[in-house]
């Protein structure tokens, strides 16, 4: 009978975590049709979703079998039982917790199984440690290294986006494509696009032609617009909606625009109003070149940006390079030459996002 590799997560948070762990891969190592079990090194982590529970100690596993997904899956839940692990809430502490997360490359929906894992792509510390097991590991439907899942999470751990506020955000240098983006993936997802509204703000061309004193009123203005815009009222339910823009880009342009006195009571005025803007639920970051951005902003030729100098788009890319690194608010999906003209990457994409917000 033919062989597949299986991947396997094990989290105990009772007890002697450590022994739990070491027991189940033990059982696995007896099973008959399972070879080759490869276990990383358990890591401490805190309960998902901020519960007070003890932390948990995780692992994964990587084994070869000859068993079906259906009776791996049941073995798993034998040794779970054998171990103690009581049922009941799905969050509650557990003795022992075996998750398959892989298998091979096969797509699995029943009523008692999903494969891949359906909270693989937004869990920082599984993905890292089937990175210790095998980088290369593709995830069947998002065909994306674990490698690079792992990457778009910076460390941080997610729950599904379920029925709360389903914000796509995209991210990007002035001439990036933000907008053309946007207006694509509203028409994909059926969903509304909000826009910046670049084009009423008074003080923008004169910012833009370097007048200095106008930049903090060309912020405020921004910041005001932004929050309206993205104010729990404009999504209601389990709505989607595209922006063309990050809110957290406001401090990347006060940074560059603002003088110190300046960018101090910006400071204030920013964290007291940040908290009523609905967060991304997904990040889309545009890192096209300033050179390349500055050939658009060229071509499309709006009067107020043509002043605009390359030295100011590299200070926005560095910024941006910053955000998006120390990002904690949702999964980031940075794309590099990106053609947001081309319908079939946009597509590609789309799909993407679609598993980030209902998997």
């Amino acid at each position: 009978m033919s062989q597949v590799n299986a991947y396997i997560g094990l989290g105990s948070n009772l007890g002697d975590r450590r022994r739990f762990i070491s027991d189940a891969l033990k059982m696995l190592e007896q099973t008959q049709g399972i070879a080759g079990v490869r276990a990383t090194k358990p890591t401490e982590t805190a309960p998902l979703g901020g519960l007070e529970q003890p932390k948990y100690l995780n692992a994964a596993a990587e084994i070869r079998t000859s068993l079906s997904a259906e009776k791996l899956h049941r073995r798993l839940k034998e040794i779970e039982d054998a171990l103690g692990r009581k049922r009941g809430d799905k969050w509650a502490s557990r003795t022992i917790d075996l998750d398959l997360l892989v298998f091979g490359n096969e797509i699995i929906k029943t009523r008692t199984l999903t494969v891949p894992h359906r909270d693989l792509h937004l869990r920082s510390f599984v993905l890292i440690d089937l990175c210790k097991l095998n980088e290369n590991l593709v995830h069947p439907i998002l065909k994306e290294t674990v490698k690079v899942l792992a990457n778009r999470l910076n460390g941080c751990n997610f729950l599904p986006a379920g029925d709360k506020h389903q914000l796509i955000s995209i991210a990007g240098n002035i001439g990036a494509g933000k907008t053309t983006l946007a207006k694509k993936l509203a028409g994909i997802f059926s969903c509304d696009a909000i826009y910046e509204r670049y084009d009423t703000n008074p003080f923008l061309p004169k910012v833009y032609a370097g007048d200095k004193e106008l930049a903090l009123d060309s912020q405020l203005y921004f910041l005001a617009s932004r929050v309206e815009q993205l104010s729990p009222g404009k999504l209601n339910g389990s709505r989607r909606a595209v922006t063309d823009y990050v809110f957290q880009k406001e401090l990347i342009y006060a940074d560059i625009l603002l003088s110190k006195e300046q960018r101090e009571l910006y400071g204030k005025i920013y964290e007291l109003l940040a908290t009523r803007a609905i967060k991304p639920t997904i990040l889309i970051s545009l890192a096209d070149s300033p050179e390349e951005c500055l050939k658009r902003i060229r071509n499309r030729n709006r009067p107020y940006e043509q002043k605009i100098q390359m030295s100011f788009l590299k200070r926005i890319a560095a910024g941006y390079k910053k955000l998006t690194a120390e990002w904690d608010l949702s999964p980031v999906i940075t794309l590099k030459d990106f053609n947001c003209l081309n319908e079939k990457e946009v597509e590609g994409l789309a799909c993407e996002i679609k598993y980030y917000l209902n998997p």
